[in-house]
């Protein structure tokens, strides 16, 4: 029988050194506990589609160093926290001076505040879906902890750069804890950038938990060149009353991989999940979603678009699960996929798992290809044809773009999107 893979002993080895004592601790539990994890293969099921691209050479090499070379952070119309290969940058960041608002480099927390961090870390997240997050965690070398006070409006979005200068193959792990308390309000903004010198790998989660009648607004741009493995994970926890809005949009890569976890812990908790990904060449990229509905009257309306071009592979895996005593709740999932090539490929797997029995529930899935009507009313009307595959591609996806609601993030995507599809989808 074929041994199955695990973490070699050299996963232990040295590093936090500026992590508080507390969180130096969990770094030391978890890669203890992860050093006989049993690795992804085909034959894990949430894993199946993506374990072949998964490689752990870069995750086992040195951090990559602190000096960057190249990346500068775009410029934003709000807060910034700049994290450098793997640990926060203050001198390239903007922090909040606004009263109820205080973002926290990990490695800048007091002894006390880092217990209570390492006591709530991991917790967000199903680590028998997500297993690979807290490697997250055994590899820490610094954070960011956000913490929004009760009443609080955040005047400003928070972004979150996380940008990597790669001169030799490594990894970086970049952590954002997000703690929200009731009424507050906050729009959070990840933004994923990197050169192209080397093959390395990303492995980055946020945890959020959203106080009662909170609000939170989640975006997440996956923006790496395509030889960049990237393995994403977001958990939040809804209280009563909250809402919690996500936008996550992603090109592919080598590896491309986010699994998003949703709990509704308290009634009246709503969620709106949006996703864009894009693909071309041999590019893989993998979403995985699972909204856990525990309490009564709560809402979800997810929304996910594929485009595949090249030889590309791109999954969706959508898994809404209504609890024994979610009664009353609305949930609604639709996975629209369009195949720019005959040689693309794209899964699709929406799942609804139900035991109450006063809902309203409900998914679709389509693959199709770019319209032949479309197409021939374009061309009639003196269009060039790739012109007409682009306005066609980008109609697809607008829908969801138009609804991010800050401008300058909804025209990075535009800008990209548009030269995307023009200079490398268009085929005839």
């Amino acid at each position: 029988m074929k041994a199955v893979p695990t973490l070699p002993a050299a996963f232990l080895a040295d590093g936090g050194e500026r992590l508080p004592q507390p969180l130096r601790e969990l770094r030391t539990a978890r890669g203890r506990a992860l050093q006989d994890m049993p690795l992804p293969t085909r034959k894990t099921e949430n894993w199946k589609y993506s374990s072949r691209h998964l490689s752990f050479d870069e995750a086992l090499a040195p951090a990559l160093a602190e000096g960057m070379q190249v990346l500068e952070p775009a410029a934003v119309s709000g807060y910034r926290i700049a994290i450098r290969n793997g640990r926060v940058d203050l001198a390239a960041s903007e922090l909040p001076d606004q009263a109820g608002f205080r973002v926290t480099p990990f490695n800048e927390l007091d002894v006390d505040r880092a217990q209570q961090l390492a006591e709530r870390l991991d917790h967000a997240l199903d680590t028998a879906t997500t297993q690979l997050a807290r490697l997250n965690t055994a590899r820490l070398e610094d954070g960011v902890l956000v913490e929004v006070a009760a009443g609080t409006e955040v005047d400003r979005p928070l972004y979150v750069q996380v940008l990597t200068d790669a001169q030799q193959s490594g990894s970086v792990y970049p952590r954002v804890m997000l703690t929200m308390a009731e009424r507050s309000t906050l729009t959070l903004v990840e933004q994923y950038e990197a050169t192209d010198a080397q093959p390395y790998l990303v492995n980055a989660v946020t945890e959020a938990d959203v106080g009662e009648g909170a609000t939170l607004t989640y975006i997440r741009l996956a923006l790496e060149p395509e030889s960049v493995r990237h393995i994403g994970a977001t958990g939040v926890r809804l209280a009563g009353g909250s809402r919690f809005e996500s936008h996550c949009f992603g090109f592919g890569g080598t590896l491309r991989r986010h699994d998003l976890q949703v709990r509704f812990e308290a009634p009246g908790a709503q969620c709106l999940l949006n996703g864009v990904a894009v693909t071309q060449n041999s590019q893989h990229y993998d979403n995985h979603t699972v909204l856990e509905h525990i309490a009564a009257n709560c809402t979800s309306e997810e929304n996910y678009r594929c485009m595949a071009a090249g030889t590309s592979h791109s999954v969706f895996n959508g898994r809404i699960h209504i609890h024994r005593d979610a009664q009353k709740t609305s949930a609604q999932m639709n996975s629209k996929n369009l195949l720019l090539s005959p040689h693309a490929a794209i899964d699709t797997k929406p799942e609804l798992e139900i035991y109450a029995d006063d809902v309203k529930c409900g998914h679709g899935a389509t693959i199709g290809q770019l319209d032949p009507e479309s197409m021939f009313y374009l061309l009639s009307r003196g269009i060039d044809r790739a012109e007409a595959r682009t306005l066609l591609s980008m109609g697809f996806i607008n829908e969801l773009v138009a609804q991010i609601p800050l401008e300058d993030v909804r025209a990075w995507i535009d800008e990209r999107l548009a030269g995307f599809i023009q200079n490398n989808l268009i085929e005839d």
